[in-house]
């Protein structure tokens, strides 16, 4: 737990004899100190002078309880992530300084101006006779500061004030039962300015009213047909709320609705959202409409309106659920599909998927889990992203480049490759007596599709009707009218190719040929073919964590880029060695009695090891402290595993400071090691609970069973070069 008062940070943990204080830290600089010291009507030297003489109990500092204060943060686009320097930073010649400080925290003076020089770049605080002046003084007041992408949060305070504002005696408030009406209007100020760049004709896609209006004529119709369409993003969800990424889904979202109603050939006019939660984040719905208004601007329909419904009955937290709808138009005599047109021999186009898109993703998180994965890892499939980040890659809209071809009539069908994927969606495009034959070899599968059809044993029918395997739509035409087709479709860089053809057939059909093969070589290639890392395992005892390794490194199938060539061992006679032996591992014993010191003992294993081409060592129950000349010379290729959540509970009685200090969760951690004992790198970490019953015995066993997940786990990251340690000591994630 923490406490933040004034410039007092206190780092404190509960234990059995009472809360321990872990750190203090003085921050004069923070934006509460910012916003809480102007208030201080006592000498702030008298101040620190009492601390440090212990009697501040007798100089009791006085503060001005006949004001409020409120401070407003300047950040540059982009924080705390990257951002740029050197802005230009205007209107702090505007500000009236009545009641008005501004700190400076991220600015320097370049040229005679001052210009931004960091991510947190200033504060304005305000002060008032009330909570609520206060407030609104400071938000008048940052609105001047200008600088290019400069953000600051709207709604600083907001809860304070609305329970400022309902002190009455107790009586019940909207906000008392979860429902924040100020965050709700918050939200709808800061999406205005999204929906507005979504403006198109026939439409102003302003928000406020009841209703949205569309004028058909002004879009130019002259006898049009509407065509609806709703969609989700299912448990995609769930990927971006864990990783607390949600500028993405809202793409998702748009795509899902836009591209279902392009199958009747219409042209998306206008969309609106629903959102609801169990408590509304205003930066996080903001993100999620930023998203939405990205993608309602690639399908060029308008953004105007929708419904936040905050739940805290039905939602748990700030969880959230997605829903759209979209509304276009097609001229009577332009509507898809053609089917009665529609006769064998016609080609089949395939337009190439971004990834998974949005469905399946259900079956996704179970592959995931069985293989042990957490969405910060770095990605199997693309260079340079983590696997959560590569999941949320967004749905293709395919609106622009279609609709262009639908209105050239060049175009008998579309078909949206969504939930049933390939084999339960084209049919619904078919005239009764005809199917599709489709060749699996003719179009390129995106690596994550073969990943997951042998990561999870998922047969080449069952990824055919429940993933797009990297068809996200298909086009249906004559013959004649192909080339011209993927010409237009090449110019708008969209790399589409004949992938099949209709046929006859008893029922509505699709065949699909090679698919087996095709999702074997999208995988295969992405995988290194390089020689294994050659493995030596230092051991003292039984070697759970060594069978573990040898396990997971033995698997057959599993194209592990580590394989165990050597077991070393201070004491003969252990079980560990025979776990070695069983398994044809050669195994050596070097008894650290035998020799006079520390160092000779390790120089003997250190030859041993490299006598072998040793690449990398596991530390696996290995019960001697190496020395830093060891260390040094096996740095960023020898790891070890420690029974906690580093940093905290270093040392060997891990289990045991775990149950005195009655935390909740605990775990193992596997690391590189550094010369400072369980100091490393941090690689993997897998945690546990600790219940109020636990002793050192039950506690063990239970961490001891994520052991054997996170130790192969990390061994593969480091022998596959997806984790290398750096000259700092900081990892360099790669694929």
């Amino acid at each position: 737990m923490s406490l933040s008062e004034s410039v007092l940070y206190a780092g404190l943990m509960l234990t059995k004899d009472g809360p321990k204080v872990l750190e203090f830290n003085c921050r004069f600089g923070d934006p509460e100190t910012q916003s809480i010291l102007p208030l201080l009507k006592t000498d702030l030297y008298a101040v620190c002078k009492a601390c440090t003489c212990g009697s501040l109990s007798n100089n009791i500092p006085q503060f001005d309880t006949q004001k409020c204060n409120v401070g407003v943060v300047m950040v540059s686009g982009g924080y705390p992530g990257s951002y740029k320097k050197g802005l230009p930073i205007s209107g702090l010649e505007n500000i009236n300084k009545e009641n008005v400080q501004i700190f400076h925290a991220g600015t320097a003076i370049k040229d005679g101006h001052v210009v931004t020089s960091g991510g947190r770049v200033l504060a304005v605080v305000a002060s008032g006779t009330d909570f609520e002046s206060a407030s609104s003084k400071a938000q008048e007041t940052v609105k001047l500061v200008k600088f290019e992408h400069s953000y600051y949060r709207k709604d600083i305070g907001f809860h304070v004030l609305s329970r400022y504002n309902s002190k009455q005696n107790g009586m019940l408030t909207y906000e008392s039962a979860g429902v924040n009406i100020e965050a709700g209007n918050c939200l709808v100020q800061a999406i205005k300015p999204l929906a507005a760049n979504t403006k198109r004709s026939g439409c102003d896609a302003s928000l406020g009213g009841f209703g949205a209006l569309f004028d058909i004529k002004a879009a130019g119709y002259t006898d049009p047909i509407l065509v609806s369409g709703t969609d989700g993003v299912g448990t995609k969800l769930k990927i971006a709320q864990q990783i607390s990424t949600h500028d993405t889904i809202g793409v998702d979202l748009v795509a899902m609705c836009v591209n279902d109603i392009l199958a009747h050939g219409a042209e998306p006019l206008f969309f609106l959202d629903y959102f609801a939660t169990g408590k509304l984040d205003v930066s996080i719905a903001t993100e999620i409409v930023s998203g939405i208004a990205k993608g309602c601007k690639e399908a060029g329909c308008a953004l105007v309106g929708g419904e936040t419904a905050e739940m805290p009955g039905i939602y748990s937290g700030e969880d959230y659920d997605l829903a759209g709808f979209a509304v276009g138009a097609v001229e009577r005599n332009c509507m898809l599909p053609r089917t009665l047109d529609i006769k064998p021999g016609d080609v089949v186009i395939g337009l190439p998927s971004s990834g998974i898109h949005s469905n399946g993703f259900s079956l996704v998180r179970k592959v995931i889990e069985k293989q042990g994965l957490q969405f910060d890892m770095p990605s199997p499939f693309t260079y340079g992203k983590t696997l959560g980040e590569d999941l949320l890659t967004p749905t293709t809209i395919y609106v622009k480049p279609v609709l262009s071809l639908m209105k050239q009539k060049l175009v008998k069908a579309f078909a949206h490759i969504t939930g049933g994927g390939l084999i339960e969606n084209i049919p619904r495009i078919l005239p009764e007596g005809t199917g599709v034959q489709l060749d699996a070899s003719l179009w390129k599968l995106p690596s994550v599709f073969g990943w997951l059809a042998e990561k999870g044993n998922i047969s080449a029918r069952e990824m055919s009707r429940t993933f797009n395997c990297g068809v996200g739509g298909v086009l249906i035409m004559e013959p004649t009218m192909s080339e011209s087709v993927l010409q237009q479709l090449q110019k708008q860089d969209v790399k589409a190719s004949v992938i099949g053809h209709v046929c006859q057939s008893d029922g509505k059909t699709v065949q699909i040929e090679n698919l087996e093969k095709a999702l074997s070589n999208c995988w295969q290639h992405k995988k290194r073919f390089v020689k294994r890392k050659l493995v030596g395992v230092l051991i003292s005892g039984s070697g759970t964590n060594l069978q573990a390794l040898i396990d997971y490194t033995k698997q057959e199938n599993n194209n592990s880029s580590a394989e165990i060539a050597l077991v070393i061992s201070n004491k003969p006679g252990v079980l560990g060695l025979e776990r070695a032996e069983k398994a044809g591992i050669p195994t050596k014993v070097i008894n650290h009695k035998s020799f006079k010191s520390r160092e000779e003992f390790d120089e003997a294993v250190h030859q041993c090891l490299i006598e072998a081409h040793i690449d990398l060592v596991c530390l696996a129950g290995f019960m001697r402290i190496l020395t830093g000349g060891f260390v040094k010379k096996w740095n960023g290729r020898m790891l070890n595993i420690h029974p906690s959540l580093l940093p905290s509970f270093k040392g060997g009685n891990a289990h045991d400071l775990v149950i005195k200090s009655r935390v909740r969760i605990s775990g193992c951690t596997v690391h590189f090691v550094a010369e400072e004992v369980d100091a490393g790198a941090i690689l993997v970490q897998e945690s546990v609970p600790v219940y109020p019953g636990d002793t050192t015995e039950t506690l063990s066993e239970r961490v001891k069973k994520v052991e054997h997940k996170a130790f192969p786990a990390a061994l593969e990251l480091v022998a596959s070069e997806q984790a290398v340690l750096q000259d700092d000591g900081t990892i360099k994630w790669m694929l």
